[in-house]
């Protein structure tokens, strides 16, 4: 008879020393970003465990923000993560370019809203004000990287939908309506990307990223933009530059 307990370290153990040796072969340069792994079938061969335990090794990799997947292709190594000053009002096409990577941006909805209690306090603005509300999933090297619903108010912007939001929002409203932000109102915090954002993303459900929450105000103190993002947890660093009084 085989003993269960037996069986179980030892699939652990394998499981351990695939993730190990990936992640070490990871960091040593021999698999580089955007390198393709073995496939699970392969890997599975080479160690002899169960298809499961192998998942499971990879999953783990991916919690860690070591590797991704790509629907229908596989195991990737992934790329280093976007620097991002969240306190800044700046495009994310102009600070992902700066960094050297290609950022694209791909309209998902736009359309004009009401606003309900929630947005009418935010915007200063009675309930059933106009609102435009604009949401776009955003890529950095073609792969997505996060998922953003903006809003906008419309009697700041009236006629904004006419305008393509696969471009920078931020310069559409500087060149067209004169908005600049003098200061921005920011929280984050660890989540679970579930739901629509992991559908968005094309994540498997649960796994972690980070939530930006911004409202940007202009220097008469009027909000110019209400934005919720969703990132990946592995593609992006936070970084602020905060200048001591």
């Amino acid at each position: 008879m085989v003993n269960t307990a037996s069986a179980l370290k030892s699939e652990g153990l394998h499981y351990l020393g695939m993730r190990d040796d990936i992640a070490a072969r990871i960091a040593a340069g021999d698999l580089k970003p955007g390198d393709k792994l073995p496939s699970e079938r392969r890997l599975q061969d080479e160690v002899g465990v169960a298809r499961g335990t192998i998942r499971a090794g990879l999953f783990q990799l991916e919690a860690e923000g070591v590797i991704y997947r790509r629907d229908r292709s596989g195991w990737y190594v992934s790329p280093p993560p976007v620097v991002y000053d969240p306190t800044r009002w700046e495009g994310f096409m102009s600070y992902v370019e700066a960094q050297g990577r290609n950022p694209t941006t791909e309209t998902i909805s736009a359309e004009l809203v009401v606003a309900d209690p929630l947005l009418a306090e935010v915007f200063s603005r009675p309930a059933g004000s106009p609102l435009y509300m604009i949401r776009r999933r955003r890529y950095v090297d073609s792969r997505a990287v996060l998922v953003e619903r903006i809003v906008v108010d419309a009697a700041l912007a009236p006629d904004l939908l006419r305008f393509s939001f696969d471009e920078s929002l931020t310069s559409i409203l500087k060149s067209e309506y004169g908005l600049s932000v003098a200061r921005n109102q920011v929280s984050m915090q660890p989540c679970a990307l579930t739901g629509y954002e992991a559908e968005a993303l094309r994540l498997k459900p649960g796994l972690p990223g980070l939530a930006v929450q911004r409202i940007s105000y202009d220097a008469q103190g009027r909000v110019v933009e209400y934005d919720h993002e969703h990132w990946r947890h592995d593609a992006v660093r936070i970084s602020v530059d905060i200048r001591v009084r």
